[in-house]
């Protein structure tokens, strides 16, 4: 059994699951980490931008991404990056030191000390284990891998004393826990989707797994394919029963209403992905979750199934006769896609120059923007899976840029882009540095409305005065050049502007004034 420490156990047992790159910036409490930190490491400047970033990996890649901190501030920073990985199912490991072993367990003042920062992370995350020993950390490392791949991928912590990352004993490496996700019993489905007139399906985030065994069912059925944020692009959008991303239509309730049944899979149905209310299904209703508890909530099904999608939907497929209605998916396209380019047509200039430019394999970050959730969000078609990465559920701001990075460093041909408003982007804009520092050829777009356009315009709605929403802006081209990256505002050739972005040594920032666009 080798002798070495907790430090390095950490770092060996990282690489024994595959990590091939960490998100994080070091600290007094975690320098018994990047001791012996062989693996790639990116350094944003900001520990939520790490945790972002480590987010934006996740999704690009469907790999757990990990973030390292230090221990109080440092951790605390990546506790909303943590939280909206949780509502987004993101799988993503946090690490980070505690307070020593023979800490008292009260306060006593120490450096970062926290009353109970493991508590803390467990109310963001999956879950916080805080090792007692060395031999503990390997096993513990494993352990959250194999809860992140094989039930639902949602984020976890692993506190680790910092007395223990020098401490140097006989410990073991965890092999990965092998483990075989579940697939449910396919025959009642099967039946009910063979007998249906007007199928129709309904993916989010959790089928990003199985996008070849999705196109497979859809075309066998005959069914539209209708995605949330977070399964936008499993089914190519220009496939031929794509309805598109955007459970918020009208029309989209409407197609829901109209099916005889409705298969959902990997979604949460939340009011998140609906905006104005739960769907009427006055069809039958089939769910398949990999979560128990989620596959009866916001919807009560017919016949729920837990289990993995890949192999759920492949069963359910052999199963069913085929049949095709590419009539009925057209109309369903056109209807949404109707209201999709009247809810966004202030961006439609924007969003058709980044399908012009993004190629089909590019990778848009969205911030919790205008220009994203009404703009691009059902407007800007997306071919493939992890190639839109967008807040949903807790919907914070500041998203975009990081998540951005951590996409481009892990799909290097891929071209990248991020979409802030200006409000948004000021909560996370120290973070061009980093991508300059890393050469990256992000195209970082920021549409500027003078504030916080979305809140200013709920505030006229209430009727009430718009207080604290109105903000002046500071010159972002000039500020993306200050920090090492390229920068323009309002170019009279969109397109090309992207295009020179993409192939450029380094970060572009392109300021867009909305009433420009």
């Amino acid at each position: 059994m080798p002798r070495m420490s907790g430090g390095e156990a950490l770092v060996h047992s990282l690489a024994a699951h595959d990590v091939e790159l960490v998100f994080g910036i070091p600290g007094t409490h975690n320098l018994g980490i990047y001791a012996h930190l062989g693996i790639q490491h990116v350094s944003p400047r900001h520990e939520q931008g790490a945790g972002f970033a480590a987010d934006g990996y996740a999704r690009a890649t469907g790999k757990p991404g990990v973030c390292i901190t230090t221990s109080g501030p440092g951790i605390l920073n990546a506790a909303t990056a943590a939280a909206q990985a949780y509502s987004d199912s993101v799988p993503m490991l946090l690490i980070s030191p505690g307070p020593p072993v023979d800490h008292p367990g009260r306060w006593v003042g120490m450096l970062h000390e926290v009353r109970d920062q493991s508590g803390a992370m467990e109310a963001v995350t999956a879950g916080s284990h805080r090792v007692h020993g060395v031999e503990e950390i390997s096993p513990a490392v494993a352990q959250a891998f194999a809860e992140m791949l094989s039930g639902r991928p949602r984020p976890r912590h692993l506190e680790i004393p910092y007395d223990l990352l020098d401490a140097i004993v006989d410990t073991p490496i965890i092999a990965p826990i092998s483990v075989s996700p579940p697939v449910a019993d396919p025959t009642a489905a099967a039946t009910v989707l063979h007998g249906a007139q007007r199928p129709g399906i309904i993916v989010g985030g959790g089928t990003r797994g199985a996008a070849t065994e999705l196109m497979a069912l859809a075309t066998r059925l005959g069914a539209p394919v209708l995605s949330t944020a977070n399964g936008k692009g499993i089914l190519p959008e220009d496939h031929e029963y794509s309805l598109g991303a955007g459970l918020h239509h009208p029309a989209a309730a409407e197609f829901v209403a109209e099916c005889d049944v409705v298969l959902a899979v990997g979604t949460e149905l939340a009011p998140a992905d609906l905006w104005n209310g739960p769907f009427a299904f006055t069809g039958k209703l089939i769910r398949i979750d990999i979560d128990p508890a989620q596959v009866v909530t916001n919807a009560q099904p017919d016949i729920p199934l837990v289990g993995d999608a890949a192999r759920t939907l492949a069963a359910i497929a052999g199963l069913v006769e085929p049949r095709t209605d590419l009539e009925r998916a057209a109309t369903w396209r056109a209807r949404i896609a109707t209201e999709a380019a009247a809810e966004g047509a202030a961006w439609a200039p924007l969003v058709d120059a980044l399908t012009e430019t993004l190629g089909r394999d590019g990778i848009l970050a969205g911030d919790s923007a205008m220009a994203c959730y009404y703009g691009a969000y059902s407007n800007l078609p997306r071919y493939m899976p992890g190639s839109f990465l967008y807040p949903t559920g807790l919907g914070t701001l500041g998203y975009g840029l990081p998540a951005a990075i951590g996409a481009k460093v892990s799909r290097k041909t891929a071209r990248v882009a991020a979409l802030h408003g200006d409000g948004g982007f000021m909560f996370t804009a120290p973070e061009l540095a980093a991508a300059a520092a890393l050469g990256l050829p992000i195209a970082v777009i920021v549409v500027d409305n003078g504030g916080y356009g979305e809140i200013r315009r709920e505030m006229v709605a209430r009727g009430d005065k718009p207080v604290a929403v109105d903000l002046p802006s500071p010159d972002f081209a000039a500020l993306a050049r200050s920090l090492g990256c390229h920068g323009i505002t309002q170019p009279d050739d969109l397109p090309g502007a992207l295009r020179k972005a993409f192939d450029a040594d380094r970060p572009t920032l392109i300021h867009l004034l909305e009433t420009g666009l």
